[in-house]
């Protein structure tokens, strides 16, 4: 972090007079008044719909261990649906739709239901021909196929054969007119060792672990297992019902892009995911669900379909795994029992995880919490702790990673500065020493890098490091400059930064350049971990603040907005030497000039300071009551995602009592 603030203190001296500039706005508070509608209150986007996804029926006791709903309560549910204007869609509906040949009607919602259980046949069935709608329904092969009178292995639980159906009921489901039968798996539908320390995760988008001989699933061995369990499932619902299945389910709704591939391969044109969100036709490889369970009275099914269209909201912990990382075990793992059960009790949304090590924190990386090839390894972490957040304190994680700071070896080429001194180009060592990005060899090795972590990690989404920038005198390696040449660029950084126009056109180049490689390690990831990772991108201060700034970062906001999830502006006023009775003003200015692109404010993270690290080590902490209101600041301007940077779990800091309120809507004001 130390590079940090190296670079944003005094490399530019403009930076510092752009800096007290900012302090001439008053802090200011957003009225209501001012504040965008609900969403629930807006139309749908065109070819939008909403997917619900139920499992068993009982007319009993919803058994939430198969997260039953009771039969009156499916009853009522699809009542309340009639009777307020939701449309029922099939498969074929969405299909047409995503071809161009129909438009989907206002508040088009499919029913899906999973697992094959024979309360469908028996159930749902009759409602579905009671109201005249359609429905998808995926049943697991091998709990459909088993012999009658045995018990299912139902995750471990040992479950009557007759809690499932047949595939008589299959068929004749099938041939009612109403329903598609999708997949959901022939026998993939359970937990699987997926890291060393033993974490259970969905067999069909994660590779095992042999911890007999330390090794995890081959690239080939988990495509010829999943392939085959695809294609199993795919010829078996062919064989009964005459149809090719067209719809995949996943199980525990956990994707993945090289299963992706092979149910391409295999014919399927949709898959069905649980994460959150309006579905739309115009994208079918990541089709969101509203997960129904709980057996939910009235009140709270109509509440789940209301807020289904509000943004998410992101309120996030910057994690170093540095931190959590020992020599000794039982030390490790005391370290990540304080920090899970610290982020449960903070009651956030997501967590930026570090998954590189960088115990020096100058922030070149030179070893990884994952296995790679070209980088060792300090510790097999970072799956098992994201695993851990995600499933104890039921937060979204993002890996957080590196651009182009790694630490490969020599010959791969660094990114060059040209001195006006010398007229020599060299690292400039006040920076992070990174990869240059025109290497060919850098980025494949980068790209690989990025691909390791999605073969062997379970993560929701990217966070692009803020090493990712460029200075007005960089890049001038050689392959920097060839670049150049072949984009109609003189070859040397003199004549370029002498011509001002030139220099604007040259300064877009790299910023466009930065920007297609993090597309391309995007690309990278999904093909791995699956289309429903997201991204996000740290962008320093200035080139939010002053866009003529981008010539000293090849950093551009508008770009940022244009093609990351989530852009995250490093808000951190005392790393760029705003005295402290002027922060609110600078953060207020900060929210506002994001606020001047539409809907910005809904894909923008601001990531505050909870260290000075102007400071010495031990005196830098800044107080809980700060962080506090600087919190309160940006909620007033209109900012409804932010985070902060870092989070020391094991000393409390900062203190939880008193940035919590501000943090997270669970506490207050009723907690």
């Amino acid at each position: 972090m130390m590079k940090r603030w190296l670079l944003a203190a005094g490399v530019i001296v403009g930076w510092m007079m752009m800096s007290i500039y900012a302090l001439a706005a008053a802090p200011r508070y957003l009225p209501p008044a001012e504040r965008p509608a609900l969403y629930a209150d807006q139309r749908w986007p065109t070819n939008s719909f909403l997917v619900l996804a139920w499992h068993d029926v009982e007319d009993g006791a919803a058994d939430q261990r198969y997260l039953s709903v009771r039969t009156s309560a499916l009853n009522d549910q699809f009542a309340w649906l009639n009777d307020n204007g939701y449309h029922p869609i099939s498969v074929q509906q969405v299909l047409d739709a995503h071809a161009g040949k129909t438009t989907l009607p206002e508040k088009a919602v499919m029913l899906t239901f999973d697992d094959g259980y024979s309360s469908f046949s028996t159930r749902v069935l009759p409602l579905l021909r009671l109201f005249k709608w359609p429905a998808l329904w995926a049943p697991v092969g091998s709990w459909v196929d088993a012999p009658e009178h045995s018990l299912v292995d139902f995750g471990g639980l040992k479950t009557p054969r007759e809690k499932f159906a047949t595939w008589k009921m299959v068929r004749e489901a099938s041939e009612s007119g109403l329903v598609e039968v999708g997949a959901h798996t022939w026998a993939s539908h359970y937990g699987h060792q997926a890291n060393p320390q033993g974490s259970q995760e969905p067999a069909a988008a994660n590779r095992f672990y042999d911890k007999t001989r330390g090794q995890y699933e081959t690239d080939a061995q988990f495509e010829q297992r999943m392939g085959a369990d695809l294609a199993r499932i795919s010829n078996k619902i062919r064989e009964v019902t005459g149809k090719a299945p067209r719809a995949w389910v996943w199980p525990y709704g956990a994707a993945s892009g090289t299963t992706l591939k092979l149910a391409h391969q295999q014919g399927y044109q949709m898959a069905f995911s649980l994460n959150q969100g309006l579905a739309n036709a115009a994208s079918l490889e990541d089709i969101p669900r509203v997960l129904i369970s709980n057996n939910p009275s009235l009140r709270s099914f109509a509440s789940q379909i209301a807020q289904v269209r509000e943004p998410d909201t992101m309120r996030v912990m910057h994690i170093d795994l540095d931190y959590v990382y020992d020599k000794n075990p039982a030390q490790q793992r005391k370290n990540i029992d304080v920090l899970i059960q610290r982020v449960f009790d903070m009651k956030i949304t997501h967590v930026f995880l570090q998954a590189y090590a960088d115990p020096k924190g100058d922030g070149n990386v030179n070893a990884l919490y994952f296995r790679s090839r070209w980088l060792p390894m300090r510790a097999d972490l970072f799956n098992f702790v994201s695993w851990q957040l995600q499933t104890r304190a039921g937060v979204k994680v993002y890996a957080w990673m590196p651009v182009l700071a790694f630490g490969l070896d020599p010959s791969v080429p660094r990114v060059a500065a040209w001195s006006p001194d010398t007229g020599r180009s060299a690292p400039d060592n006040r920076h992070y020493l990174r990869l240059s990005p025109w290497s060919a060899v850098a980025r494949q090795r980068i790209n690989d890098i990025y691909e390791d972590l999605a073969r062997h990690a379970n993560f929701s989404g990217i966070l692009f490091h803020d090493d990712a920038f460029l200075t007005d005198f960089e890049d001038a390696s050689p392959d920097a400059l060839k670049a150049y040449r072949a984009a109609g660029f003189p070859d040397n950084i003199a004549q370029i930064r002498a011509d001002p126009q030139l220099l604007a056109r040259w300064t877009r180049f790299k910023s466009r350049a930065l920007i297609d490689f993090t597309r391309q390690l995007t690309q990278t990831v999904r093909a791995v971990r699956g289309p429903q990772v997201k991204t996000a991108r740290n962008i320093y201060a200035m080139p939010v603040l002053d866009p003529q700034s981008e010539t000293w970062f090849a950093q551009n906001l508008n770009d940022f907005l244009g093609t990351y999830d989530w852009t995250a502006p490093m808000a951190m006023p005392l790393m760029e030497n705003v005295p402290v009775k002027d922060a609110n003003a600078w953060l207020d200015r900060l929210v506002r000039q994001v606020a001047r692109y539409p809907g910005a404010l809904d894909k923008t993270v601001f990531e505050l300071q909870a260290r000075d690290w102007r400071k010495g080590a031990g005196q830098d902490d800044i107080s809980g009551e700060m962080l506090n209101g600087w919190m309160r600041q940006l909620k007033m301007s209109g900012a409804g995602n932010f985070g902060y940077y870092p989070d020391d779990f094991i000393n409390d800091q900062p203190r939880m009592a008193e940035i919590r309120s501000a943090f997270s809507s669970y506490w207050y004001p009723q907690k």
